[in-house]
Parts: C-alpha cells; sequence; structure tokens
C-alpha cells in the first residue's frame, strides 16, 4: 500500500457562453461564493465576482503519493468540470495550482522554502 498525500488545488477558469438565466441565477447567488466563503473542501468551494469573468473551485484531494500533483490537478479540474456542467454553466480554460501539503516546509525565518506547486492547463471543451 502507497502513502496517502493531501493535496490543496485551485482550479480557476473562465464563465463563457452563460445564458441570460445562468447569469442571473449566478448574479443573484454571488454573495454566497465570495472572499469570505473561499474554503478547501472535498466538495469544492466555487468562488467568483460579480463581474462574472473568472470563477475558481478550492478542493482538497486525497491520493496516492505515487500519482503524485499532476493526478490531483485532474481528479480536481474533472470535479469542477462536473459541477460545472451539472449546474448548465458554460466555460473555458480551466487550469490548476497544486499545493503538496505533506511535503510543504515551513521555514520561519526564511520565506523563500515556500510550498512546491506545479501549474497545468487543460483545453477547453
Amino acid at each position: 500500500m502507497t502513502a496517502q498525500h493531501t493535496y490543496r488545488v485551485i482550479v480557476r477558469g473562465t464563465w463563457d457562453g452563460l445564458t441570460a438565466r445562468s447569469r442571473d441565477k449566478l448574479l443573484a447567488e454571488a454573495d454566497d461564493h465570495g472572499l469570505a466563503q473561499m474554503q478547501f473542501t472535498p466538495e469544492g468551494s466555487l468562488a467568483y465576482e460579480r463581474t462574472l469573468h473568472a470563477f475558481s473551485f478550492r478542493y482538497v484531494i486525497v491520493s496516492d503519493a505515487a500519482d503524485g500533483e499532476e493526478m490531483a490537478a485532474a481528479l480536481a479540474e474533472d470535479k469542477a468540470e462536473s459541477a460545472l456542467k451539472a449546474a448548465g454553466l458554460g466555460y473555458r480554460e480551466l487550469r490548476s495550482t497544486v499545493t503538496d501539503m505533506d511535503t510543504m516546509k515551513i521555514n520561519r525565518k526564511s520565506r523563500q522554502d515556500g510550498p512546491r506547486t506545479v501549474a497545468r492547463r487543460c483545453p477547453a471543451r
């Protein structure tokens, strides 16, 4: 059995092709998806601004350490895509940033040794 690592993944994207109904719904719920509500959760936390230009999901992904950060990014992007499609929301340009919480160094004297991150882009679907 391989070790499990906990990853924090931010999936970012831009809204695309929103219908008038989708825009109205997002605007009506915007206060529930602002900066104060951003959290890393297994289910994902959606955040966006009233301009309806960009959005982000924050996920906690637990997976085998051997699979690495690329797998964590792919799993989070799949979750984000599923949530957006289920809600009927158009999007494009998904990209992810992953932090492995188990290998993150905390050096109180110097900020140069921060968390390792990997950025990944996937094409619009």
